[in-house]
């Protein structure tokens, strides 16, 4: 692309929304940040169906007042943005955003996280009873908390990644055909630089609200269109020597085939998987920006486990056998055109088992891919890579080293996207990770994933001299706290728990504590899944307008906690897939796809909805200074971004440290006496870093692995006994030497003598060549202690230099150093190098000689 044209996305006009109301209307006023532009929307409330009316030109702040004293108003409420509507079976409902609070930026891009909502009822009952079950629907469409894991901006599209966010657009308008239309070509010859602000698609996969703003769509102006995702958003901050490195966490649940852990399992017949979250690293130093994105997802088949029988662990069946993998064809084209070749799938599963169970997968999956890549050329073609997790972190072995070397495999063939004002780089295909759950052992392999991806984005960034980041670093400290959160948050999600098996399970760090927080995050997750998930997978379903109670009107008997199965619902063209197709099996990558690849086609095809010419780079819909920077505001620290990025980093640094890099491991203090024994007979140590799950499937293995698996794994027995660690004084308090990397020692004579003159010389220049004398009469004054004999004496443990002229001696025992008049008029010129380089735009030649003798 030229680097003479830049395109920026528009920002929107209304972030603060007003809502006066009377008996008979609904007043919405919009306006920008500054509230210098303002739009109205008059909604009807006695009209029987939604009616809304926008007054199609852009008020002032004096026309708003008028409007407003007008009229008498019952109440108004102040909010930040619509989320839309919902009906269920009585009239219509306003969704409003009243609080929000920032959690990220992006550049100059804020981006907010919901804290609370209002439901406004827009229709009027005029007297008529409600219907029974509207409290019902509403009490059930709030079991979604959109006060928790939902976020939007303002200017920064969420829903995609940041590689097409900065990609230049193809095609203008929504109903453009990509395949037949001409793309736009950007070749600006005559060197000037334009500039085009444009309002892009958003991917409505991941847009959480899109099915309550299709009453909006076509009627309003499009800035009143807030979209919002869900899942999880979280930034921190790297200070490397003062310089501060943003890192964002982003991950993106996909509407698809949502729901929660066993009741959604495996994929749909469109190809949508369950668990699907889209998870990008982002690491941000000014203008240059650093992004890896990775995938997590059910296995791509039809599948499912019987919740019926209340026990931990349900049987998995296949349900509907694909003997040429239609399904996944589906699934992998999807990833193909979003994300590029190669697609690589990092299967987590177990693969030997006694008795099969996580087995079937893994068998499912291989010969699906199998088959698949028979189709497709050598370099396409889908990599496999098949790592049994759970199996590698018995005994004594290293999972986070193995899960490396992985990662290094994986970023080497699908590259990462880098961006600044002189080059840009693309990431080319997609890492896809799963185990059955997508939960905890997922969730690691992620982190290993983003560990081993930061230390290649801070090298590009020019912050390391290798590609190589060490454990027990201040940055690698942060990013595992971000992954972990990321982990509970998807966790609590799908699963009702946090994760039970965490990163440091498995690099074999948790302290013995964690046992028992596993223990009661797994009886929680058993507890959610067995009773509460079904209500919770018929409130997502209602929340995404898979099923609308108006319908059910027909038959009145029917409603969703009816409903036996919810399959229909999310496999709603069952009828037309059934049908046979035209496409042969074996050509399930369009042509179109395929000659794109290994690129991204929705990259190199970006569709949106406007394109504008700035003429001036001072224009309100792309000033994104003013935007960020609040000038007419006043705020606290505690709500500003910046101070709580820093606030979490001062948290994950060590309180005192003699190495200040963040790349460098920090030797921090280890309880390692205080051991408790577990409650099964093994090691604390080595029940918290297998699971139960992992244990119960020991049986899968040969005697002759388990016969090697007990001569280097250390017994229990060593472990778990407390009497052969005794609580020492040395275990207690540790020496300085353990603990910071030097030993504190009494000083040497002649170093104190030394600093014993040096103070003099101190006292003598603050009292004008006189000894100081005490403040107070209590204070100990030494010279009155001076005996006339001279040499030194020690009194009330101070060093007493007994002399009658302590000036002449300690001139005498003291050189002071002499400034030459060369060094002092270069001293000058460096104390006028602010007024002669801002005001005379010179620099001395001699400043120049040491600037460039330290580059």
């Amino acid at each position: 692309m030229d680097q003479n044209v830049r395109f920026l996305p528009l920002i929107s006009s209304i972030q603060k929304v007003a809502l006066f109301e009377t008996k008979a209307k609904l007043y919405l006023i919009g306006s920008n940040s500054k509230e210098t532009r303002f739009r109205v929307l008059e909604i009807d409330r006695r009209a029987p169906e939604l009616s809304i009316y926008e007054n199609p030109n852009e008020l002032e702040k004096g026309d708003i007042r008028k409007f407003v004293q007008s009229r008498y108003f019952i109440r108004s409420i102040s909010a930040y943005g619509v989320l839309g509507f919902v009906k269920f079976l009585e009239g219509y409902y306003l969704i409003l955003v009243t609080k929000r609070t920032r959690c990220a930026f992006i550049g100059k891009h804020i981006i907010y996280t919901i804290k609370d909502t209002a439901m406004i009822r827009v229709n009027e009952t005029s007297g008529k009873q409600m219907h029974p079950l509207e409290q019902r629907y509403v009490k059930m469409f709030n079991n979604v908390d959109l006060n928790s894991n939902f976020y939007f901006s303002y200017s920064y599209d969420l829903t995609h990644s940041l590689q097409y966010n900065l990609s230049a657009p193809k095609f203008v308008g929504t109903r453009c055909d990509i395949v037949k239309d001409e793309p736009l070509v950007w070749q600006n010859r005559t060197g000037e630089k334009m500039t085009y602000a444009f309002r892009g698609v958003s991917r409505e996969r991941f847009v959480w609200n899109a099915f309550h703003l299709k009453p909006m769509r076509d009627v309003v102006h499009k800035d009143w269109m807030l979209e919002i995702i869900h899942g999880f958003i979280s930034q921190s901050s790297i200070s490397i020597f003062g310089r501060q490195v943003y890192v964002c966490l982003i991950a993106r649940r996909s509407t698809r085939y949502a729901g929660t852990r066993f009741l959604k399992r495996g994929a749909n017949f469109h190809g949508d998987v369950a668990n699907e979250v889209e998870t990008e690293q982002i690491v941000l130093d000014g203008n240059r920006m650093c992004s890896f994105t990775q995938l997590r997802g059910s296995v791509p088949s039809h599948w499912s486990q019987d919740v019926s029988k209340m026990v931990p662990k349900p049987q998995i069946a296949i349900d509907l056998s694909d003997p040429y993998g239609e399904t996944a064809g589906k699934h992998y084209q999807r990833l193909m055109f979003h994300y590029g070749a190669p697609v690589i799938i990092l299967n987590l599963v177990k693969t030997r088992e006694k008795r099969r169970h996580e087995s079937l997968l893994s068998e499912e999956m291989y010969s699906t891919v199998s088959y698949l890549n028979q189709f497709l050329p050598p370099h396409l073609r889908i990599r496999y890579i098949d790592f049994d997790m759970a199996r590698k972190s018995r005994g004594t072995g290293n999972v986070m080293e193995k899960l490396a070397k992985i990662a290094e495999t994986v970023i080497q063939q699908t590259g990462m996207f880098y961006s600044d004002d002189e080059r840009t780089q693309k990431q080319t295909g997609i890492v896809r990770v799963n185990c059955v759950d997508c939960l905890d052992r997922t969730n690691t392999a992620q982190f290993a994933l983003g560990k081993c991806v930061l230390a290649h984005q801070l090298y590009d960034l020019g912050f390391l001299k290798e590609r190589k980041l060490e454990f027990e670093s201040d940055c690698i400290t942060m990013l595992e706290n971000l992954y972990e959160d990321h982990g509970d948050t998807l966790a609590l999600q799908y699963g009702g728990s946090q994760l039970v098996h965490r990163i440091k399970t498995y690099r074999k760090t948790a302290v013995w504590a964690s046992q028992g927080n596993d223990i009661m995050q797994t009886l929680s997750r058993y507890y959610s899944n067995t009773f509460s998930d079904t209500e919770k997978q018929h409130s997502i379903n209602l929340f995404l307008g898979y099923y609308i109670p108006s319908k059910a009107e027909v038959n009145k008997t029917l409603h969703i906690w009816d409903l036996e199965t919810d399959f229909y619902i999310h496999n709603s063209r069952f009828d037309e897939i059934r049908q046979i197709s035209s496409i042969p099996l074996t050509q399930w990558v369009s042509p179109f796809v395929m000659n794109c690849l290994p690129a991204a086609v929705s990259d190199e095809n970006r569709v949106v909805k406007e394109l504008i010419k700035i003429h001036s780079n001072d224009a309100e819909i792309i000033d994104y200074y003013s935007n960020f920077h609040y000038d007419y505001k006043l705020t606290s620290f505690e709500e500003h971004i910046d101070y709580q990025l820093s606030h979490v980093s001062r948290n994950l640094a060590p309180a005192f440290r003699s190495n200040f890099s963040p790349f460098e491991p920090i030797r921090r203090q280890q309880s390692t006496a205080l051991k408790n024994p577990s409650l099964t007979g093994q090691s604390s140590t080595s029940s918290a870093n297998s699971s139960s799950s992992d244990r119960s499937e020991d049986e899968s293995e040969s005697d002759e692995e388990d016969k090697s698996n007990r001569q280097t794994a250390p017994s229990s027995s060593n472990n778990s006994s407390r009497a052969e660690d005794p609580v020492t004084l040395s275990s207690m308090f540790p020496m300085t030497n353990d603990i910071y990397g030097f030993e504190i020692r009494m000083p040497k004579k002649a170093d104190m003598l030394k600093y014993e003159k040096y103070a003099e010389i101190n006292r003598f220049c603050n009292s004008a060549g006189k000894p100081a004398r005490p403040s107070s009469p209590h204070q100990y004054n030494r010279y009155s202690q001076m005996n006339e004999s001279g040499g030194l004496s020690i009194h009330n443990n101070e060093i007493i230099i007994a002399t009658i002229t302590p000036e002449k001696d300690i001139q005498n025992d003291i050189a002071i150093p002499t400034v030459s008049d060369e060094s002092i008029a270069i001293y000058e010129k460096y104390c006028m190098l602010k007024h002669t380089v801002m005001y005379d735009y010179r620099c001395d030649p001699k400043i120049l000689e040491y600037v460039n003798m330290f580059a």
